[in-house]
């Protein structure tokens, strides 16, 4: 059964938020702020967690901070805010998706049902039964979902390492913005091409000298290559 943590300290929200997950036949677990959500994602270990950014103790974009790349879920982040530098912010620090309060109950299941697909991506990977994939000096772990160069792990994001693996499993091949968007975000995702960007540029900043890796292509989007 997925897993779904509800993180809101607005109780009616929280509330609301979880019934509507049970009936769909989730498994729901709640928490009142930022650090209680840190505590649940280690007991818990979530699938998606349904974040809200305005809380005590730690914000979402704290939490998002903090959390480990191996055990980090898909976030969906809840904001009051309409502004794009907070989605962007949002967005840099890891988050899959966001939605603005206050939301339509049936996007956002739709929203969680879309992230929560990223387990049949991982499924048929391993149906492949390819267990490493290599490019150039960078290997990824398809079970264990961890991306290293030389030896040395990459603290990646859900969706970055999806993206990674992505274009590793098709070197050369060229990719839109667009394609990108539909393959590693599912088209339910209104975040935009920008979103794309954002991630292509966080992971350029983790790979370090290696980063030559994800090429752009001009007008177009992206591709990988063999020579960093």
């Amino acid at each position: 059964m997925i897993k779904i943590l509800v993180v809101d300290d607005e109780s009616s929200i929280r509330a609301a938020v979880a019934y509507a997950l049970r009936r769909e036949g989730y498994e729901v677990e709640m928490a009142a702020d930022g650090k209680e959500a840190l505590d649940k994602v280690e007991t818990f270990q979530p699938t998606v967690m349904v974040l809200d950014v305005m809380m005590p103790r730690l914000s979402g974009y704290d939490v998002c901070r903090k959390l480990d790349g191996r055990t980090r879920p898909a976030i969906l982040l809840l904001t009051v805010k309409d502004d794009i530098v907070d989605k962007v912010l949002g967005l840099e620090l890891g988050a899959d998706d966001y939605m603005t309060k206050p939301f339509d109950m049936r996007e956002l299941l739709a929203r969680v049902k879309a992230l929560s697909r990223r387990g049949d991506y991982v499924q048929q990977m391993k149906q492949e039964q390819q267990d490493v994939l290599r490019l150039g000096e960078l290997s990824a772990e398809l079970f264990s979902r961890e991306v290293s160069i030389q030896g040395e792990r990459l603290d990646l994001t859900p969706k970055e390492f999806d993206l990674m693996v992505l274009l590793m499993r098709n070197p050369g091949r060229v990719y839109s913005r667009e394609a990108l968007l539909e393959k590693v975000w599912d088209m339910g995702f209104a975040g935009g091409t920008r979103t794309v960007d954002i991630h292509v540029q966080r992971l350029r900043k983790k790979l370090g000298n290696h980063h030559g890796l994800i090429q752009t292509v001009y007008g177009i989007g992206y591709k990988s290559t063999g020579s960093p």
